[in-house]
C-alpha cells in the first residue's frame, strides 16, 4: 500500500540476520524488501528476501532478461537511543546521504516464510510522528528529523557505505503490464556483499502473488531454499559494535523467552 508516508513492498530475501538462519526473530534488514535486519519470521510490510550473491550474479541476471538500471555509491546511517529503544522495538531509522531520511517499521505479521515485511515511511512528519509514538514522548512540535534527534535521545549507532548495482527483470511469461521485480546487487566498505529482490505490491492482497514470483527468480538464480543472508547493518554492529549486537540477542532471547512461556 503505497502512501504520502510510506510504500509497500514484497522481498523476496533469505533470510536477513546475523548469521545464516541462527538468531530467529530479529529483522532482517531495515525491507516486501533493507533494514534492518536478522533472520527471522516475517514481520512489517515490506516483505523481503536477500541473498549471497555469487561471482556469476550479475551475468545469469543478464542470461534470463534483466536489465541494469543503474551502479550508485551511497552512505547509510542509523540512529537509536542507547538503549536501542527503536531496533527493540523493531523500527529502524535511517539517513541516506543526499536522499533524506527512512523509518522502517513493522506491519502485519501474517506471512509466512524466509522473508520480511516492513512499512517504509520517508516522510518527516510521518517519521517524526512515528518516533514520538514509540518513543512515547509529545510535545516536539512540526521540525523535521534532525530537529528532534537530540530531543528523543537518538544518536549514530552505525554507518558505511555501499556500492549498489541495481537490476530489473520480468519473468518470462508474465503479463506486459506486470510491474517488474528489483534486484540490488550491494557490496558494503567493510567487505561484505548481499542481494535483495523486490517486488513493488500496492496493496496487501497482492503480497502473496509478489512473494511467488521473487521465490520463482530466487530458483532461477540457484539461491538455496533455506539460505539466509543478514543485512548489512548487522553485519556492521556484530563486526564493530559487538555490545550493540549482543544487547539485541539479549533483548531477542528475553522476546522469545516470554513468548514461549519458558
Amino acid at each position: 500500500m503505497a502512501a504520502d508516508s510510506g510504500t509497500s513492498r514484497a522481498r523476496g530475501e533469505p533470510g536477513r540476520g546475523p548469521g545464516s538462519g541462527t538468531t530467529p526473530g530479529i529483522p532482517r534488514e531495515c525491507g516486501v524488501g533493507s533494514l534492518p535486519p536478522f533472520p527471522g519470521p516475517a514481520r512489517g510490510r515490506p516483505s523481503g528476501f536477500e541473498f549471497i550473491p555469487g561471482p556469476g550474479t550479475e551475468e545469469r541476471l543478464q542470461e534470463l532478461g534483466g536489465t541494469l538500471e543503474h551502479r550508485v555509491i551511497f552512505r547509510d546511517t542509523y540512529y537509536d537511543t542507547p538503549e536501542l529503544s527503536l531496533m527493540r522495538a523493531d523500527h529502524w531509522l535511517r539517513q541516506r546521504e543526499d536522499n533524506g531520511w527512512e523509518l522502517k517499521c513493522r506491519g502485519a505479521a501474517d506471512v509466512l516464510g524466509p522473508h520480511t515485511q516492513y512499512m517504509e515511511l520517508t516522510a518527516e512528519s510521518a517519521i517524526v510522528a512515528q518516533l514520538c509514538e514509540v518513543l512515547e514522548t509529545e510535545g516536539l512540535g512540526a521540525g523535521g528529523v534532525a530537529a528532534v534527534l537530540g530531543p528523543l535521545g537518538l544518536q549514530e549507532v552505525a554507518s558505511f557505505v555501499t556500492n549498489r548495482s541495481a537490476w530489473k527483470l520480468v519473468l518470462l511469461g508474465a503479463d506486459e503490464e506486470e510491474q517488474p521485480l528489483r534486484v540490488d546487487l550491494d557490496t558494503a566498505d567493510f567487505g561484505y556483499a548481499v542481494g535483495e529482490i523486490e517486488a513493488l505490491v500496492h496493496e496487501e492482497a497482492e503480497v502473496p502473488t509478489a512473494l511467488e514470483k521473487i521465490h520463482r527468480l530466487r530458483n532461477m538464480l540457484g539461491v538455496p531454499t533455506q539460505e539466509t543472508a543478514p543485512a548489512k547493518l548487522i553485519v556492521y554492529l556484530q563486526r564493530f559494535r559487538p555490545q550493540v549486537y549482543q544487547r539485541l540477542l539479549e533483548v531477542n532471547s528475553s522476546s522469545q523467552r516470554e513468548a514461549t512461556g519458558d
